[in-house]
């Protein structure tokens, strides 16, 4: 296979550009060598930022919005309480690996969310962190799941309770779940026949969520005394290192591309969403709750609500429309004009000293292709997204430091990293990137045509590289 045109995909759920293209840099020779030697530049993510659906925006090269999947859980109808995961089943729109597949080219996916349950591909699949255990199967074709347990044991597929206050075992079981996850893939690149080889190490946004604070010294919470303050920034060193390891085993034929499906940066707090909506007069419950609880639990009066909202790192906010939810209480007519004034008064939402947040507001409609299933009214980034949103009531506060799903330092950022090393020798930064561009890229490297519903362009024909070459 020495001469036979491959690409190797390496995902880092989270990575930041601050961290791998500047603060960690001198620290990881194994990346910095494939920025030096490359094309490298921060990668503008989905809307909203967050593993599921970014990743697949990548791989399909197709908006949330055409997806029809706006978050890890998703309304299945206008019903108030039926909800549905982003399994893999939710994903219909081609990915890269079918396009593939259908030219005769073999791939191995591993990790890649959504990949639970795993669907049959011309190559291998192993699932991602939904996978609900190895027990499950969680693999195909099934038999490489018995191949995974010789080769390493138990197979991590997420770090449990990674929001939980016992941070050794966070770290314990990250450093192990990346070890186990890379010896897997060392094993398949080198015992599979594959044109593509895609996989997602989910570690790093783990260690963010779990130990911003300790990291980054301008954390509100931040504790420079703490044992874990360089925890973050020792995984680095074992990505690197990991990384190092699967490079090794390929050679000059392979192009090797380095992606993250967002960014972090610290969160501040989080916004009562719910509990905002009530004081407004937008929601109405029928009982009060005497203590914190999820919205799934509340008495709500639906015949008296207007709006609601779910929790996350960010907002969605579901409006209640005569004719569209059961008990609906806003006429469709009036559903333009009181989804604006809902939107102005969201932005409006300030600070817990009165500041202004700089909160962003979405309509699914003006930033989508296209909008299917049941699209949220609103996406709202709090904060731009340094305040989360909190969905359950009974913090009497609009404001809150503490998070309603366990500790937890960090949310998104909209920009994470893109790095590529294709044999051409073109080297140098670009800034205008984005993770819609992953599919036709590695389709162009492959020789592959584009299909002419991919939102996104191959890095390999920007611009900027076609009029000076290597740089």
């Amino acid at each position: 296979m020495a001469d036979r045109r491959r690409v190797l995909v390496i995902g880092l759920d989270c990575a930041p550009p601050e961290l791998v293209f500047d603060a960690f840099k001198p620290e990881l020779p194994n990346l910095a060598r494939l920025i030096d030697g490359g094309v490298w530049g921060p990668l503008e993510s989905a809307i909203p930022a967050i593993t599921v659906p970014a990743w697949m925006t990548g791989y399909t090269s197709k908006d949330p919005g055409q997806l029809g999947i706006y978050g890890f859980r998703n309304r299945a109808d206008h019903s108030y309480t039926k909800l549905q995961m982003a399994t893999a089943d939710l994903v219909t729109e081609p990915t890269a690996w079918d396009v593939l597949g259908l030219a005769g080219k073999r791939s191995v996916v591993v990790a890649v969310p959504p990949s639970f349950p795993p669907k049959p591909i011309r190559g291998s699949q192993v699932g991602c962190f939904l996978t609900p255990s190895t027990d499950s199967q969680y693999t195909y074709p099934p038999t490489l799941k018995d191949e995974i347990r010789k080769l390493v044991g138990e197979y991590l597929v997420d770090v449990p309770n990674f929001r939980s206050h016992d941070k050794e075992a966070i770290v314990r079981s990250c450093r192990e779940m990346t070890e186990k996850r890379f010896e897997v893939v060392r094993h398949l690149v080198q015992n599979r026949t594959w044109d593509l080889f895609s996989f997602v190490e989910i570690g790093v946004d783990r260690m963010h969520h779990g130990f911003w604070k300790d990291h980054d010294t301008a954390h509100p919470r931040h504790d420079p005394s703490s044992p874990f303050v360089d925890a973050i920034r020792d995984y680095y060193k074992l990505i690197d290192e990991q990384v190092g390891s699967v490079l090794e085993l390929v050679g000059p034929e392979t192009a090797v591309l380095v992606v993250s499906d967002h960014g972090v940066k610290t969160m501040d707090g989080g916004i009562c969403v719910n509990e905002w909506l009530i004081r407004e007069g937008l929601m109405a419950l029928a009982s009060n709750p005497s203590e914190v609880t999820a919205f799934g639990k509340l008495d709500v009066d639906w015949d008296k609500t207007t709006a609601w909202g779910d929790g996350g790192y960010y907002a969605r906010i579901f409006m209640n429309v005569k004719g569209r939810e059961p008990n609906g209480t806003i006429e469709a007519a009036d559903y333009d004009r009181a989804r604006d004034d809902l939107a102005a008064r969201l932005r409006a939402i300030p600070g817990p000293n009165g500041e202004d947040l700089g909160t962003r507001v979405f309509k699914p409609e003006e930033i989508y292709r296209e909008v299917r299933n049941v699209a949220p009214d609103l996406l709202v980034y709090f904060g731009d997204l340094r305040w989360r949103s909190i969905g359950s009531v009974g913090h009497g506060s609009i404001h809150t430091f503490e998070n309603d799903t366990g500790p937890d330092d960090a949310n998104h950022a909209q920009h994470g990293i893109f790095m590529m090393q294709d044999g051409s020798g073109r080297t140098g930064r670009l800034d205008d990137l984005k993770l819609l561009d992953l599919a036709p890229t590695i389709l162009d490297i492959l020789d592959q045509p584009v299909p002419e519903d991919m939102l996104g362009r191959p890095v390999t024909r920007h611009p900027r590289l076609a009029a000076s070459g290597a740089s």
